[in-house]
C-alpha cells in the first residue's frame, strides 16, 4: 500500500505528555510525545467521531472526551469500549526537529482488532454467550481477539444481529438515524471470523451442574464455557386496561420500530415514568412534533440517581421544549376500547394518550437458570471475575458484581459497563484471569443537551457542585464517607476524561479537597503520584 508523507509539526510543539491533532492533507492525525518519544494514530475516535485531542492523555492512554473509549497511544489499539474498533496507527520519523507523517492511500482512521483465525482441530471446546447485546458482542469480538481457537456460538432470541441498543431512545427515535446505520457490524464479520449466530432462538433452561442449554423448540447444546449477557426485561403495569393497543415499552430495535410507527397519526403520547428511557423517548418523540406527557411518582426526575436540582434542571429542559409533567402522580389506569385513548392518575384527571410508553424499569433476564445463586431482584451474583458458577459468567444489566472502587455488589444497566464486563468475561472463559476493575460510565442526550456520570453511587451524603447547574456548566460530586463515589457533568468533557482515569487510579480528591475550591483534574492526572 502507499503512503503519503505529511510535515505536520516541529517537535517542539508538544511538551512530554501532551498529544495534538494537527492537518495531514485531507485527514488529521494526533500526535503525542510520550517519554520523549513521538507517536501519531486517527485523530478521531471510533465510536461516534470525537476529536481525541479534547480528552486526556494519560501515560500512554488515550480517553476520548465523549464517551470514554480508550486507545494506546503508541499502537492505537482498543483498550476499552463503547469503540469497537482500534484506531489506525501511523508510521512517524523525525527530520531535522520536524515530525513527518506518513498516511497510507484510501486510510480510514480505524481498524478491526487482530481477530484470531478458528481452528476447532487443535481446540474442540465450545463457548457460548446467551444474549447479543452489549455484553454478548463483546465478550465474542474479545474471544477471537484474544486467541481463542474455538468454537463460538452467539444465542439471541430477536430476528437481528447485534445492533446500537442507546440509539434506540434516542437519533433512531427521532427518525434522525438509518435502519442499516444500527448494526455494530456488518453479516460479513461474524462470518469472517467462525462467530456461529442462534437468532430468534428462545432459551427455557440453563442447567449448570450438565452444562446443557434447552430451547423452545426442544433442541439442546453443550458448551464448555457459558456467558449469560441476556439483559433485562421491561417491567409492564398491570392495571386496568393494560391489554389496549398502543401500550408500548422501548427495549428493542422491533419496539422502537412500533413506537414509531404508533406516532403516525398520533397526537398525544404519554410516558410512564420518568427514567432515562423515559425522559429520552420524550425528548425523541416531542422532536416528531408529538404533544407529551411524563406522569410520575416522583417530585424530579432522576432525584433518587441525580439528586433534586439535576432533577429540576431535565425537567425545565424539557418544559421549555414543550413536554408536560404530571409529577408526585400515579396512574390507577388505561382507558380507551381496543386501542389505548388516555389513562386515569390517582387524583382522579384523566389525560389523553394515543400512545403510552412505559418507562418504569427492566428485571434481568434470567428465569431460566438453574443451578446459579440469584438475588432476590433475578441478577446473578457474580465474583470479581464475573464468574457465577464453574465455567459459567454473568455480565452486563443480569451481573450483581462487586465493585473494585467501593466493594459493594452492584448492578448496573449502562451500555458501556455491559461492553467492559463482556470483554473481561471472555478473558476469564478464556483462561486469562483477569478481575473486573472498569470504572462505570454513562451518558444521556435530552434535545441538545448531554449529561455525562462516572461511577456510580446507590445514595450519598451530599453533592458538592464547582459551575452552575442552572447553566448546564458543571461538575457535581456525589459524596458518601468523604469519598466521591459519583461524578455528574455538563459541558466539562475533557475534566471528566481524567475523573474517570483519577478515579481507575484511585487517586480522587477527597470531599475536602472538592470542597476547597476548583480543583484542575486534568492537571491532577498529569502530576506525579
Amino acid at each position: 500500500m502507499t503512503s503519503k508523507q505529511f510535515d505536520v509539526a516541529g517537535t517542539a510543539d508538544l511538551r512530554d505528555g501532551e498529544m495534538k491533532q494537527f492537518p495531514a492533507g485531507d485527514t488529521s492525525v494526533l500526535v503525542a510525545r510520550i517519554n520523549g518519544n513521538y507517536h501519531a494514530v486517527a485523530a478521531t475516535c471510533t465510536h461516534y467521531g470525537a476529536p481525541l485531542a479534547e480528552g486526556v492523555l494519560n501515560s500512554d492512554r488515550i480517553v476520548c472526551p465523549w464517551h470514554h473509549a480508550c486507545f494506546n497511544a503508541t499502537t492505537g489499539d482498543l483498550l476499552e469500549p463503547p469503540a469497537l474498533d482500534s484506531l489506525e496507527h501511523y508510521e512517524l520519523t523525525i527530520k531535522d526537529e520536524r515530525i513527518l507523517v506518513a498516511i497510507p492511500e484510501g486510510s480510514q482512521g480505524r481498524r478491526v482488532p487482530d481477530m484470531t483465525a478458528p481452528d476447532p482441530a487443535s481446540d474442540k471446546r465450545v463457548f457460548v454467550i446467551l444474549g447479543a447485546g452489549a455484553a454478548g458482542y463483546s465478550a465474542v469480538q474479545t474471544l477471537r481477539g484474544e486467541g481463542f481457537r474455538g468454537r463460538i456460538v452467539l444465542i439471541t432470541r430477536e430476528d437481528r444481529l447485534p445492533y446500537d441498543r442507546p440509539n434506540l431512545s434516542k437519533d433512531y427515535l427521532q427518525g434522525h438515524a438509518e435502519p442499516e446505520w444500527m448494526p455494530l457490524r456488518p453479516d460479513e464479520f461474524f462470518d469472517e471470523h467462525k462467530i456461529e449466530v442462534l437468532s430468534g432462538k428462545e432459551v427455557t433452561r440453563v442447567d449448570a451442574g450438565t452444562r446443557t442449554i434447552s430451547f423452545k423448540d426442544s433442541e439442546k447444546l453443550s458448551y464448555d464455557a457459558l456467558l449469560i449477557a441476556t439483559g433485562g426485561v421491561p417491567r409492564t403495569l398491570k392495571i386496568p386496561g393494560s391489554d389496549l393497543k398502543n401500550i408500548l415499552t422501548l427495549r428493542s430495535f422491533d419496539d422502537s420500530d412500533a413506537i414509531i410507527a404508533a406516532t403516525n397519526g398520533a397526537k398525544h403520547v404519554v410516558i410512564i415514568g420518568a427514567s432515562f428511557i423515559g425522559m429520552e423517548g420524550a425528548a425523541s418523540l416531542k422532536s416528531r412534533g408529538v404533544e407529551v406527557t411524563v406522569v410520575a411518582p416522583g417530585k424530579t426526575p432522576f432525584e433518587t440517581t441525580l439528586g433534586p436540582e439535576i432533577g429540576a434542571l431535565f425537567k425545565d429542559l424539557h418544559e421549555k421544549n414543550g413536554v408536560q409533567f404530571k409529577l408526585g402522580a400515579k396512574i390507577v389506569r388505561f382507558t380507551g376500547s381496543g386501542a389505548v385513548d388516555g389513562i386515569e392518575i390517582d387524583s382522579g384527571e384523566k389525560i389523553a394518550a394515543d400512545l403510552v410508553l412505559v418507562g418504569v424499569g427492566v428485571r434481568p433476564a434470567t428465569d431460566f437458570l438453574n443451578g446459579v445463586n440469584l438475588n432476590k431482584d433475578g441478577s446473578i451474583v457474580v465474583d470479581k471475575y464475573l464468574r457465577a458458577a464453574s465455567d459459567l459468567y454473568a455480565a452486563g444489566d443480569v451481573a450483581s458484581f462487586p465493585s473494585a472502587y467501593t466493594g459493594e455488589q452492584q448492578r448496573i444497566e449502562h451500555w458501556r459497563t455491559a461492553l467492559q464486563q463482556g470483554r473481561i468475561a471472555a478473558l476469564n472463559m478464556a483462561g486469562k484471569e483477569t478481575p473486573y476493575a472498569s470504572v462505570p460510565f454513562f451518558w444521556t442526550q435530552q434535545f441538545e443537551s448531554t449529561l455525562r456520570y462516572v461511577g456510580h453511587a446507590s445514595g450519598w451524603d451530599e453533592i458538592i457542585v464547582d459551575g452552575n447547574i442552572a447553566s448546564q456548566d458543571f461538575v457535581a460530586f456525589f459524596i458518601k464517607n468523604d469519598r466521591a463515589l459519583a461524578v455528574a457533568s455538563m459541558n466539562r468533557d475533557q475534566p471528566m476524561a481524567a475523573i474517570e482515569e483519577l478515579m481507575r487510579e484511585a487517586r480522587m480528591p477527597s470531599a475536602k479537597d472538592l470542597k476547597a475550591g476548583p480543583v484542575d483534574f486534568v492537571e491532577k492526572l498529569h502530576r506525579s503520584v
